[in-house]
């Protein structure tokens, strides 16, 4: 049985630090795309990082590119979302994902991209305070 399980979210002030992790298990790690989607109350789930685990290529949403780094550890099955320089409006639920094959490559692509993924995790929040 697939398994995502998030961690790391919590509440920072505006400018602050913070990274999230996902451990996956119960499903080849290797060949897939990883990803970093976001909910904010009213708004569409939306997509901000993700990477291909067999070579490591990332794509990152315009809102957040500069700012978050995706990044896997593959010995642990693992993927970060380091996040700096974050804003009020990056307050959102976080959620991974995960799906056989690439990763969408175009921003475009990569934020309206929910529907291509399979497999997800429980989420966790962040909120920024300004």
């Amino acid at each position: 049985q697939v398994q995502l399980v998030e961690s790391g979210g919590g509440s920072v002030q505006a400018g602050g630090s913070l990274r999230l992790s996902c451990a996956a298990s119960g499903y080849s790690y290797r060949s897939n795309c990883m990803a970093w989607f976001r909910q904010a109350p009213g708004r569409e789930r939306e997509g901000v990082a993700a990477i291909y685990t067999g070579g490591g290529s990332t794509s990152y949403a315009d809102s957040v590119k500069g700012r978050f780094t995706i990044s896997q550890d593959n010995a642990k099955n693992t993927v970060y979302l380091q996040m700096n320089s974050l804003k009020p409006e990056d307050t959102a639920i976080y959620y991974c994902a995960s799906e056989r094959g690439p990763c969408p490559q175009s921003p475009r692509d990569l934020v309206t991209s929910k529907p291509y993924f399979g497999y997800w995790g429980q989420g966790t929040q962040v909120t920024v305070s300004s």
